[in-house]
């Protein structure tokens, strides 16, 4: 790329911070390292034409855990890891309110459901069962039950007449968010320079030098905010899961209003304009999922459409609009890594599918790395 004198004195020269993506968490990340440093000069590099990866990508619920989930959180991490990611969750949903404001966000309490399918038998009982035990572990933070159980009063078919309820979930519009987000930090004066993929980056003393596609630049201090694309950047223990999505035309009269889970979370819908969103499925084939490819695949597609037909809309005619994909970061654990990996180099990963809750909290943590 040939740059003009203006360019790189204006753009690309006495860079304070360079932030490696402009999803939630390099936002957050960009906006904390203002109001810390308001002097400084701050760049946001982002290899898509819009923030690319999961933060415009995903399905806008501003949820912590459905029942099985935290029921299946508890297998791999003790109680007190478990309510700290339950925290975790309500801080950066609360953030991000207080960051944006609920009209920006079409922020929607219409509580969460889990749906349990009549094949899900063993997983019902074990949710009944342990429906006592996990409201008691998370009482100390909502100070009341969390879940209890409905009647199925929506006309979903093929699940067990009772599904779960959780009055604190609700629903945002991720579009909305993240223009928000972007007009904020550009209101700021923080740059962001879009189609800019970083191919590596090398550490000095005092400073850090990039490549990318375009330019190479250098910058006191690197954040890291790639989440499922970070393992490109050497950063081990994140690996990237795709998500896939549809959403049909508008439905006629859709009486559906909330965020809904199925099969352990694997499976996610909500109502929004009128339309039912659902996503989900790479629990059908976690090795072709495990990829930074854009794309959709006809056995996930192929399921989606079916729950459509026979358990979500099975009496109601549909067409199906459009269809998508988004790129998470997971690992072994659930807890993000948020950490200096080197004197000038940091990084805020892993976000493990709970981006919309987390994403501004680990964005702030990342900035505050710099004493």
């Amino acid at each position: 790329m040939n740059l003009s004198y203006w360019e790189i004195k204006n753009w690309l020269s006495n860079i304070d911070f360079t932030i490696v993506g402009s999803g939630i968490v390099g936002l957050n990340c960009a906006l904390q390292l203002h109001r810390r440093f308001p002097k400084s000069k701050i760049v946001i590099l982002e290899k898509g034409i819009l923030p690319q990866g999961a933060s415009t990508k995903n399905a806008g619920f501003a949820c912590f855990g459905s029942l099985s989930e935290i029921m299946d959180d508890l297998k791999h991490h003790s109680e007190p890891e478990v309510l700290d990611l339950v925290k975790q969750r309500l801080a950066g949903l609360k953030l991000l309110r207080e960051t944006l404001g609920d009209d920006a966000i079409d922020y929607q309490n219409l509580g969460g459901y889990e749906l349990f399918l009549d094949s899900d038998e063993h997983l019902y009982q074990l949710c009944i069962e342990k429906q006592k035990e996990i409201n008691t572990l998370l009482h100390a933070i909502f100070n009341s039950d969390v879940f209890s159980f409905k009647r199925n009063n929506f006309g979903f078919k093929n699940i067990k007449s009772t599904y779960g309820f959780n009055p604190f979930e609700s629903q945002i519009d991720t579009g909305k968010m993240m223009d928000a987000l972007l007009h904020k930090v550009q209101s700021l004066g923080i740059k962001i320079l879009n189609n800019c993929a970083v191919a590596s980056f090398s550490e000095d003393s005092d400073a850090v030098k990039l490549k990318t596609n375009h330019f190479s630049l250098s910058t006191k201090k690197l954040f890291i905010a790639t989440n499922g694309f970070a393992k490109q950047l050497n950063i081990p223990k994140v690996r990237p899961a795709r998500a896939q999505v549809l959403i049909t035309k508008p439905v006629a009269d859709l009486h559906i209003k909330g965020t809904f889970h199925l099969d352990e979370g694997y499976y996610y819908f909500r109502n929004i304009d009128n339309r039912i969103l659902l996503g989900g499925g790479r629990n059908l084939d976690f090795k072709t999922e495990e990829t930074t490819e854009f794309g959709q695949t006809e056995i996930i597609q192929q399921k989606l459409e079916d729950l459509l037909k026979t358990t979500i809309l099975p009496n109601t005619n549909f067409e199906i609009e459009h269809s998508w994909s988004g790129i998470m970061g997971v690992g072994q654990q659930k807890q993000p890594i948020v950490k200096q990996l080197s004197n000038n180099v940091f990084c805020g990963v892993r976000l493990g599918g709970m981006g919309v809750a987390i994403g501004s909290t680990i964005g702030k943590q990342l900035a505050d790395l710099i004493e």
